[in-house]
């Protein structure tokens, strides 16, 4: 069984600027933090980097082929989707992981957690996500508790935020579904540092700040 996993990545991003390469303090880039992470994934045959533009070459490390996308796949337009199924006409497997850089703190564990689940146990689909039991309100209205009998939070319903750091999905899967995840999918729970994911410039301030703590300790 082939395991093929790949990193989507474009240079130009409207919410934080050229967030996928940029450094850490240490003068690490996120995308290369990230992939030192993922080639401890043991179950993982091949490592892509899915990208338009070859700079992103500079990034990389060894274990990590870089893949030329379509240019098409930057725009707005673009669905995840369209991504992967760009990819899969390129590398052929039997199940691929879709691994988003930013969310540089999940541990490789989860990453083979995830795999084993689709690989040995009949699950067609994985992802990595942060479980939620909090008092959440929408539109003015409490919306998974009653106001007038406060639950404690332990005992309210819980919601799983996905975290993007992995999506394992066997090929057929998509195929059939056209979708990451499945009808049958195993949610991996994460939960601290590894759910920080970095949409805007102060969710990078955050995470650089968890990344030289744990690189000086």
């Amino acid at each position: 069984m082939k395991i093929a996993a790949f990193v989507p990545v474009k240079l130009k991003n409207e919410r934080t600027p050229g967030k996928n390469t940029k450094r850490f303090d240490d003068g690490t880039a996120l995308i290369t933090c990230f992939l030192r992470t993922l080639v401890h994934v043991p179950e993982i045959d091949e490592l892509y980097v899915f990208c338009s533009d070859e700079a992103i070459k500079n990034y990389l490390i060894p274990g990590v082929k870089f893949l030329k996308r379509p240019e098409f796949l930057d725009t707005n337009q673009a669905t995840p989707q369209d991504i992967i199924e760009a990819f899969m006409k390129q590398i052929e497997a039997d199940v691929y992981l879709v691994c988003h850089c930013t969310s540089p703190f999940v541990k490789a564990e989860r990453i083979s957690e995830c795999i084993g689940k689709v690989c040995k146990e009949g699950y067609d689909s994985a992802f990595t996500a942060e479980k939620i039991q909090r008092l959440m309100w929408y539109n003015g209205e409490p919306l998974n508790f009653d106001a007038a009998n406060v639950p404690r939070t332990q005992e309210l319903p819980a919601y799983f935020n996905e975290v993007s750091a992995a999506y394992v999905f066997k090929k057929e899967t998509f195929l059939s579904l056209h979708r990451r995840i499945g009808l049958k999918p195993y949610i991996c729970e994460v939960s601290g540092i590894e759910c920080i994911d970095i949409d805007y410039p102060e969710d990078f301030e955050i995470a650089n700040a968890i990344y030289m703590h744990l690189i000086c300790k």
